[in-house]
């Protein structure tokens, strides 16, 4: 397994936690559930702890990826970016998160606010989610680049000859 093989399997946990850490808390405030909110706390950690992963191994995925000719440098680099923000936001949401936790195990009155801020920073970090998980498939998938940025999907010999029908 090379280093881009070990970054595609990790790299999907830290957006997915959070997406289902959103769902779980939700559900917690809608049913006044303390344990349901506790339960999407330790998501939104573990989401956060799965961003020290997927950020430890973009290094060696680029050195990978850099070396497949039709690779654009432009790509990794927007892609590296906006990783870096989502993995702030999301290490943030963690902090956030344990004192939630903190709050819930110790009965502290502000347990809920925590709660509603957690989800609010988690739907928030999820927008910078959705910009790095897409700039992380532009890199290999050029069926998924923006053709108004420039980056229009290059031309096979099969989709000129179905231009040409």
């Amino acid at each position: 397994m090379n280093g881009a093989h070990f970054h595609l399997i990790v790299n999907h946990f830290p957006i997915i936690l959070p997406v289902i850490g959103i769902l779980v808390m939700l559900a917690g405030l809608l049913f006044k559930s303390e344990p349901v909110q506790k339960t999407a706390f330790f998501l939104f950690v573990l989401g956060s702890v799965a961003t020290f992963a997927a950020m430890a191994s973009g290094e060696g995925a680029e050195e990978v990826v850099e070396k497949i000719a039709e690779i654009s440098e432009d790509f990794i680099h927007r892609h590296e970016e906006a990783a870096e923000t989502f993995a702030i936001l999301n290490y943030i949401l963690g902090v956030v998160s344990l004192a939630g936790l903190w709050a819930g195990f110790t009965k502290k009155s502000f347990f809920k606010a925590i709660a509603i801020a957690a989800v609010c920073l988690a739907v928030v970090t999820m927008y910078f989610a959705q910009k790095t998980g897409t700039t992380g498939g532009e890199i290999r998938h050029t069926e998924i680049r923006s053709v108004s940025a420039g980056n229009a999907p290059v031309k096979t010999n099969e989709t000129e000859n179905e231009d040409n029908d």
